[in-house]
């Protein structure tokens, strides 16, 4: 472990905790690349199981194709979920909890097998998965004014904050995840529609590349775990007062609130 990588791990921290972003990573390292991101990240994850909290699952992020291309990147990244980002479908958040919150729907996969790359495809991420259900994520930044990098991002857990489950358990057999529909709403108007297509082709290929990543790094996917497999539309910025729902074909829907 580098000082610079304790330092940039103690800058996030420091930020989550006082609720004032930071300059992005990058800007002080230009040549910090993502592998030494995803040891900063790594470092405030053990620092949070240190404390207490445990991992639950995983996000991944950047998987359209025009969030890659807005940062120059050709694959998605990802970022670890742990117990104390759990919201209750339909529950309030508080805007001192997050730094610059955005919400995106997304499909949930929960799992019943452990998955375990290299060499994991869409076919194995299929029968490892116990069902799916609706989610929102609500992804912040601790970098100011969300000027990040592929690092910058990547270091800060993918910029995970809260998310939420809803809908019902639904098999994935009974679905086409290709052409499953989500509509997200903004205090019941219409902010943007999506398709399972937009995550990578098939969010079950989202998977699969998480699995196979994070063999990198000697981590499994183990049974029991929630993943994110990545956003069907646009991140919506959210306000005091808003209410968000992803209603999907299918699986029902998902709400959360937001307070000062």
């Amino acid at each position: 472990m580098t000082t610079q990588t304790i330092q940039f791990a103690d800058q996030l921290r420091e930020a989550e905790v006082t609720g004032v972003g930071i300059a992005p990573l990058t800007s002080v390292n230009p040549d910090l690349t993502p592998v030494e991101a995803y040891h900063i990240q790594l470092e405030n994850i053990q620092r949070k199981l240190d404390a207490g909290q445990k991992v639950v699952g995983k996000k991944i992020g950047l998987t359209s194709l025009a969030m890659q291309k807005l940062l120059g990147v050709d694959e998605p990244d990802y970022g670890h979920l742990l117990d104390s980002m759990v919201v209750e479908n339909g529950g309030t958040v508080s805007m001192s909890q997050i730094l610059q919150p955005r919400v995106e729907g997304e499909i949930a996969f929960i799992l019943k097998k452990d998955l375990i790359g290299p060499n994991v495809t869409p076919l194995d991420v299929l029968q490892a998965t116990k069902y799916i259900v609706p989610a929102l994520e609500i992804v912040c930044s601790r970098v100011k004014d969300w000027k990040i990098k592929l690092p910058d991002t990547i270091a800060d857990n993918a910029s995970s904050g809260l998310y939420v489950l809803g809908g019902k358990p639904t098999r994935i057999e009974d679905v086409n995840l290709e052409l499953l529909g989500m509509v997200l709403t903004k205090n019941g108007q219409l902010v943007n529609t999506g398709v399972g297509a937009a995550a990578l082709g098939n969010p079950a290929t989202c998977v699969a590349w998480l699995a196979n990543k994070l063999s990198q790094f000697d981590i499994p996917l183990r049974a029991g775990e929630v993943i994110l497999s990545g956003a069907l539309s646009a991140m919506v910025v959210a306000e005091p007062g808003d209410t968000f729902t992803a209603r999907f074909a299918h699986l029902g829907q998902v709400t959360v609130n937001f307070e000062e």
